[in-house]
């Protein structure tokens, strides 16, 4: 696994881990009498008299909760660097805000053919604005093959939910010869997970509604990136279609973001166990969990990945089956969505959208004690089975 980063100086000087950075990222400077952490502003304007000037104007450009989330969010996707970062309203809006805001009518765009399952929609809307849409799947690079003329690359590692890993930086640089921008949709990794930025990336985007925020009571998503021009237009875009976060949901996220080490280094730590002893399984095929030695992904993922992130993928034999063990489970929630302190699982292939087989599970491991853990998922194993 690359350690490559988990110390570094945040532009002060002082050198912090970081668990250090998640718990102290974005904070105002100290002020006697007021909160740590200030709470969530609700305003829909600000007192604004004369010429328009600062920073807060009208509830749809800028809010100070939206402020602190987003420098926290910077410092860990770039420690120590120049970044800004937007949030808006939920992933699939931040990912939205990169493409719609840097393509035009014309251009040709790279999309994984084994991303989001809501990225085929997002194909048809592009298609119909007149952007060329091409595909390719995330293992082996083969985005590769369907770069030249294209404008942006739209890359997802891990993908979800198939979990394959590309190499982000050997596709940055093929992106960026033939003049392409490059976007990682970062999410199943998190920042404390993977950097796409110090990978090369032009843009890191990702839903905080996962496991960045980790509790499933709130929906937020991110873009963080560099260039200010590249970032002025996804800010333009985010104004013009008003997908912006409410204020608590802002201030909920950042005040999830504290606990974040504590809760990712557990539920990847029980993520490996969990795939190891699935691996003993006879009934359990398909296994797939980038942090296994032997899985497809992990050659890659060790060299650009510091954690290999909380879920895990396998296919049982039937649907049948599949429903069956959900049912059985008792300490795993049948629920969408991934990354939360309390574990879930479902039948993917129950939405339509994803080319899995008909037993396909995605489980996404929770905080709990790991041997409970395993051992209500081998109860539920062996009761769907028989």
């Amino acid at each position: 696994m690359n350690e490559t980063g988990s110390n570094s100086d945040d532009g002060s000087g002082l050198v912090t881990g970081e668990g250090t950075r998640a718990v102290r990222a974005g904070l105002p400077e100290p002020v006697k009498n007021e909160p740590t952490l200030p709470g969530p502003v609700f305003a829909a304007h600000f007192h604004l008299p004369g010429e328009v000037s600062g920073p807060y104007a009208y509830g749809r450009d800028e809010n100070p909760t939206w402020t602190h989330l987003e420098h926290a969010i910077g410092e860990l996707e770039a420690p120590g660097e120049d970044v800004e970062t937007l949030v808006f309203a939920s992933g699939v809006a931040a990912v939205s805000a990169v493409l719609f805001s840097q393509l035009r009518a014309g251009d040709a765009v790279v999309l994984p053919s084994d991303g989001y399952q809501v990225l085929p929609l997002i194909r048809a809307q592009l298609e119909a604005y007149g952007i060329e849409v091409r595909t390719a799947p995330t293992a082996n690079d083969a985005q590769f093959d369907v770069l030249d003329g294209a404008k942006l690359l739209l890359i997802e590692s891990p993908c979800n939910p198939g979990l394959d890993v590309c190499d982000i930086r050997r596709l940055a640089e093929a992106a960026h010869a033939r003049g392409a921008a490059v976007a990682v949709d970062n999410t199943l990794a998190t920042p404390l997970g993977q950097r796409p930025l110090a990978l090369g990336a032009d843009f890191s985007v990702a839903s905080g509604t996962k496991q960045l925020t980790g509790h499933g009571d709130i929906l937020l998503g991110y873009v963080a990136g560099r260039d200010p021009e590249a970032m002025a237009a996804v800010r333009r875009w985010r104004k013009i279609i008003g997908a912006i976060s409410g204020p608590m949901e802002a201030w909920l996220a950042h005040r999830s973001l504290a606990t974040l080490q504590l809760r990712v280094d557990r539920q990847n730590a029980t993520a490996l166990l969990l795939a190891e002893a699935l691996r003993e399984r006879p009934d359990v095929t398909g296994l797939r969990y980038p942090g296994l030695p032997d899985d497809p992904a992990h050659k890659i993922a060790s060299q650009q990945m510091r954690r290999y992130g909380s879920v895990i993928s396998f296919t049982l034999s039937t649907r049948a089956r599949a429903e069956r063990f959900l049912d059985a489970l008792r300490l795993v929630d049948d629920a969408t969505s991934f990354g939360g302190v309390r574990s879930t699982a479902e039948r993917r292939r129950r939405w339509g959208g994803d080319d899995v087989p008909e037993g396909f599970i995605r489980l996404s491991v929770g905080a709990e004690d790991p041997e409970d853990l395993l051992a209500d998922v081998f109860r539920a194993l062996d009761e769907s089975g028989q």
